[in-house]
């Protein structure tokens, strides 16, 4: 077997693995910050957003000085960093007793984690050009499958036991995705590039700047991907508690629920991604924003939680092909010895986009409701559509 894929087939199960445990407690963050005392549905909204925004926030500050350093001294060890980090975070989030300290520790998630960004910047380095998009769809799939197997399995633990023992568990499953990593990987050195933007003679430093000017439409793009893609999500299980009536018993249809929204990610990654090799990713990203905008409406309107489950399936299944697609489209076009610092530049502009989310939606489910936060989020996959459009425009007029 060829040392790359190897390497790749380790990366996925770590990565699975990895994703199973962060969902296997976060989900539930918003039922854990009620048991902490935050029982005004008010300031709960706000805590919500807050928890929402932590990571994210600190991870766009720190993913490009992560993704510079994953050239510089190996991708390999970058892995390391962030899956190690993550057992000790989400131990420490298990014994808690405040939501202060809570917060405090999404901030260092997100400083010192992000296995999935370490995880995409070692594939896009490794994998053969032909086969990029094939391999990244397959690392996505890796987070779906391991997001559905997460959520469903934390619910019923976290109904069972208590929220405090699913990041217990949580922590141990990140330690088995470092292992791995640790014992199944190594650096992998391979002869593939993309053809150089500049001849060898110019400064390095006029080299990445051409490069990251021709990344830059992309990354606004998958900032504004991002920022769509998350905009309902720190609501959703706020949404699922309003429509069940009642605290108890909610975890498990909540888990149930991003359960499903797993696999409706795992088949778009799967599916687009393989797409993605034959066809412009932009295409792909028409069609997923506009019905991931018509699948997003019926779940504000919502009364029974049934409901939600097709509606969550078809909307998942859109917006994967809008995030699968981008991150393949930035891999086809980045060189191969500049993959660390872009990528780590695409953590920080998906991180923004994450950040702006919860923050808005939360704003609006604070003044008017959690259910228009659904109305919005259906304006802004359809917005979405020009923007892409505005990104080929703007990626033709950049010199090469």
């Amino acid at each position: 077997m060829h040392t790359w894929k190897r390497t790749f087939i380790f990366i996925w199960i770590s990565q699975f693995i990895s994703i199973l445990g962060f969902s296997f407690a976060l989900p539930f963050a918003p039922y854990y910050i009620q048991e902490l005392g935050v029982t005004d549905p008010v300031q709960l909204r706000i805590w919500v957003s807050l928890f929402a925004t932590a990571t994210p926030l600190a991870l766009a500050i720190f993913s490009p000085l992560w993704g510079a350093a994953s050239d510089k001294y190996g991708h390999r060890l970058m892995m390391l960093r962030a899956n190690f980090c993550a057992v000790a975070v989400l131990a420490a989030m298990g014994a808690v007793r405040s939501v202060e300290a809570l917060i405090a520790l999404r901030l260092l998630q997100g400083a010192l984690t992000g296995t999935f960004t370490a995880s995409q910047i070692m594939v896009a380095a490794y994998a053969p050009e032909e086969r990029s998009g094939r391999a990244l769809g397959a690392l996505s799939a890796a987070v779906f499958s391991g997001a559905m197997c997460g959520a469903s399995l934390g619910g019923l633990v976290s109904s069972l036991f208590g929220y405090r023992t699913v990041f217990f568990i949580a922590a141990g499953l990140l330690l088995i995705s470092a292992l791995l990593i640790l014992l199944g990987t190594r650096e992998v050195r391979t002869t593939h590039d993309a053809s150089p933007v500049q001849s060898e003679d110019a400064p390095p430093q006029t080299t990445s700047r051409k490069v990251f000017l021709g990344a830059l439409p992309l990354l606004a793009l998958i900032t504004a991907i991002s920022y769509v893609r998350q905009f309902d999500m720190a609501m959703m299980p706020l949404l699922v508690q309003e429509i069940h009536g009642q605290l108890e018993g909610v975890s498990i249809r909540t888990g149930a629920l991003f359960a499903v929204s797993g696999i409706a990610g795992l088949l778009s990654s799967v599916y687009l991604g393989r797409l993605a090799d034959r066809i412009h990713p932009s295409r792909i990203g028409y069609f997923s924003a506009f019905g991931a905008a018509l699948s997003m409406l019926p779940q504000g309107l919502a009364a029974a939680i049934w409901v939600l489950f097709p509606a969550r399936f078809a909307m998942m299944f859109c917006a994967g092909g809008l995030e699968a697609t981008t991150q393949i489209w930035l891999s086809k076009t980045t060189p191969q010895k500049y993959k660390g610092i872009i990528f780590g530049w695409a953590s920080t502009a998906r991180s923004i986009g994450w950040v702006l989310a919860p923050l808005s939606s939360g704003a609006i489910a604070a003044v008017y409701g959690i259910r228009p936060v659904y109305f919005v989020g259906t304006a802004l996959f359809l917005l979405t559509i020009p923007i892409i459009l505005m990104t080929i425009r703007r990626a033709n007029r950049l010199p090469a």
